[in-house]
Parts: C-alpha cells; sequence; structure tokens
C-alpha cells in the first residue's frame, strides 16, 4: 500500500489524532470513505461505457466486413 509500512501508517494516524482531535477523526474517515466510494461507482460506470462502445463498434465493423450482398 504505497510502500509504507504499519510504523509509518501508526505515525500518521497519531499525527492527525493530534491535529484534528479525536472528535473529527470518525468524520474525517467517513467523508474519505464516501469519496473513496463515489470515485470507485465514477470508475466502473465509465469503464462500462466504454465496454459498450467498444462492442458497438466491433459489432458495426463486423457487419460492414461482410455484407450480405
Amino acid at each position: 500500500m504505497f510502500g509504507l509500512g504499519w510504523q509509518e501508517l501508526l505515525i500518521i494516524l497519531i499525527i492527525a489524532l493530534i491535529i484534528f482531535g479525536p472528535r473529527k477523526l470518525p468524520e474525517i474517515g467517513k467523508s474519505l470513505g464516501q469519496a473513496i466510494n463515489g470515485f470507485k461507482e465514477s470508475t466502473k460506470k465509465a469503464s462500462e461505457e466504454v465496454k459498450k462502445e467498444v462492442a458497438d463498434i466491433e459489432k458495426t465493423v463486423n457487419n460492414d466486413s461482410n455484407p450480405k450482398a
């Protein structure tokens, strides 16, 4: 995970706890989790759209290369 070990993650957590306090940290974590989920959903939708467009293009190319005349 980004080349960070457990020691580095522990130091980051302690610094975040000092800066934001114990009351704000869960809210920040929740917001970060929601942002990551939103990004994943957007990426998944974009990937599905690209796959759909590629399939449509392949279908068109296959139909054009095999005329029924």
